[in-house]
């Protein structure tokens, strides 16, 4: 029971940055992904500075990873199929491997050490996160839509499937998968798919399911208007556990929802803001992406991702109200490269690193640095060109706060 309230309280205060002491003391190293090659860098947050320390492989193309509640270990998700496997303007393929690896974190430098075997998957893990307690690994799959779940061995390790009933609705393409902080439901973003010339919209929903043990159980879908113009993408969960916020991709919005001590959400969003600065740049090839808060949750950070020179590739800052909820857009800033798939703050909430996907027009795909103020807004500081290419796209990257 201590270990799930701790655990809770962890995920609560920020994901990715679960903490047992100030986070000022607290070391992060970035994780970044390219093709199947992991590459951890050192943070010097004082001088917004990434030194590269060392690369892992893994058997193919890294779509996310997660760490356990612990930071002891990392698990990271690959796959041969989906959009980082893409060759250049052709459709992305099914693929035919796809799996998740254990890693050991080295508490004093952030290395990387496989240990145990591979879980196999029957798709491409396009997310995955672990429960609040650390037993368990959930992925989320797109195509077909669905939630796997492993069991996470006493020693951190790879375990058994835990079989699903087979009843359970997953919706059309589950993009995302979190675990809310009660530790009693996981919530799976069905973003669906906007239409076509030749086909209808397909709904989007955030489905809600209740956890024990490993098991699923079906309990509510949130989907506003029935899911149509509603290309939910990812969630985060407020630090005072309040409220949930989600990036709607294809609308370029985010959407406000009251969250339920049972770990349900209010079935329509409290506040629907846009997330972009010139709302009218919502054109063809500009979508939103991930989002996070800083530790404290004064300020929400969310990624725009343009395809093209009249999209904007932005990070929008937005401040929130501690009563409300209510965010208000105070900052977008160029991410210095198109199409920021993924960004991460480190543990103290002093530097945030955005990982620009592709190699554009000339400009290089890259980390790009920025140091965050006392108010929020950010700063830049540089940018580390990295070297992309089809099936080494920029995929991931994540900061982890060392054990």
């Amino acid at each position: 029971m201590m270990i799930r309230m701790l655990a809770a309280l962890c995920l609560l205060a920020a994901p990715l940055m679960c903490q047992t002491k100030s986070v000022s003391q607290k070391k992060s190293e970035l994780y970044a992904a390219v093709g199947n090659q992991l590459t951890a860098y050192d943070v010097d947050a004082a001088n917004g500075a990434l030194t590269k320390r060392g690369t892992v492989a893994l058997p193919a193309s890294i779509q996310e990873a997660w760490p356990h509640p612990s930071h002891r270990y990392l698990y990271v998700a690959w796959s041969d199929g989906g959009a980082a496997n893409a060759p250049v303007n052709g459709s992305a393929p099914h693929g035919s491997r796809h799996g998740i690896s254990a890693f050991k974190i080295d508490p004093a430098t952030g290395a990387l050490s496989l240990f145990g075997n591979p879980v196999a998957l029957p798709s491409r893990p396009i997310f995955i996160t672990t429960d609040v307690d650390g037993t368990h690994v959930i992925a989320a799959h797109n195509d077909p839509s669905r939630l796997t779940v492993y069991r996470i061995l006493p020693s951190g390790e790879l375990g058994a499937a835990v079989e699903q009933a087979a009843s359970l609705d997953f919706g059309i393409y589950g993009h995302q998968v979190r675990a809310d902080p009660s530790g009693k439901t996981i919530d799976l973003m069905t973003r669906g798919n906007g239409p076509t010339a030749t086909t209808p919209e397909d709904p989007g929903a955030i489905r809600i399911f209740g956890f024990k043990d490993g098991l699923l159980s079906s309990l509510e879908s949130v989907a506003p208007n029935k899911g149509f113009g509603y290309q939910v993408r990812h969630l985060d969960f407020h630090p005072s556990g309040k409220w949930a916020y989600a990036t709607l991709e294809r609308q370029n919005q985010i959407h406000v929802y009251e969250r339920k001590a049972d770990g349900t959400l209010s079935p329509r969003p409290l506040f629907v803001k846009s997330t972009l600065q010139d709302p009218a740049k919502n054109t063809a090839g500009q979508t939103s992406a991930s989002l996070h808060f800083d530790p404290q949750g004064r300020f929400l950070y969310v990624a725009n991702r343009g395809a093209g020179p009249k999209n904007e590739n932005s990070i929008s800052v937005f401040a929130i109200n501690g009563q409300t909820g209510e965010p208000t857009l105070i900052q977008s800033i160029e991410t210095h490269g198109y199409e920021p798939r993924t960004f991460t703050l480190d543990a103290a909430g002093k530097t945030l690193i955005v990982a620009n996907q592709n190699s554009k027009d000339g400009t290089p795909a890259g980390l790009a640095v920025y140091s965050i103020r006392d108010d929020g807004k950010l700063e830049y500081r540089r940018k580390y060109d990295i070297e992309t290419g089809p099936g080494r796209m920029l995929f991931w990257a994540g900061a982890i706060s060392l054990p």
